[in-house]
């Protein structure tokens, strides 16, 4: 497997902290996420190795959590909440319309791996539903009619643009 040196660095450091290795694995797998965007079968492959534990409970780890991903993101990264407050408010109508102007279904990253739309649970803002985050930005009150500067930055940021910390 192909990690940074720093990674590999951290990883050898967190390892001892724990009475036994099998401890560590989401340690391990938050690093191993954060150096290549997502947990893959080599990885996975290679915590168990390192840990000395079966590959199945690391996939048990990986698949049980969903701060886990095994497939990349795309470059720009879109969640739309549809926890209570946002679902009465309209995130399922925001969703419909961010899946058919952006070309990429709730759920999946497009081919070219530029974007990557997904329904999230609470984002913490029920008060200015329905809400979203482009990679770390939230826009609030996104209804269909106020849509067009967010998908506008939404496609930017896809496109390879420098992210703009816009508050929507």
């Amino acid at each position: 497997m192909n990690l940074k040196p720093e990674t590999l660095s951290t990883i050898e450091k967190i390892i001892p902290r724990y009475p036994q290795k099998r401890s560590a694995l989401m340690m391990v797998l938050h690093e191993i996420q954060a150096d290549q965007g997502h947990i893959s079968d080599e990885a996975m492959e290679w915590v168990a190795t390192k840990l000395e534990i079966q590959p199945i409970n690391v996939l048990e780890v990986v698949t049980f959590f969903p701060s886990y991903r095994r497939q990349k993101l795309g470059r720009c990264w879109v969640r739309v909440c549809r926890t209570l407050s946002c679902g009465l408010m309209g995130a399922y109508t925001t969703g419909e319309v961010l899946e058919k102007e952006l070309g990429c279904k709730m759920g999946h990253t497009t081919e070219d791996g530029s974007l990557t739309l997904e329904w999230s649970e609470c984002l913490a803002a029920c008060g200015t539903g329905p809400v979203a985050l482009v990679d770390e930005d939230l826009f609030e009150n996104m209804t269909p009619d106020k849509l067009g500067p967010v998908i506008a930055e939404i496609k930017k940021r896809a496109a390879g643009g420098v992210p703009t910390p816009t508050k929507g």
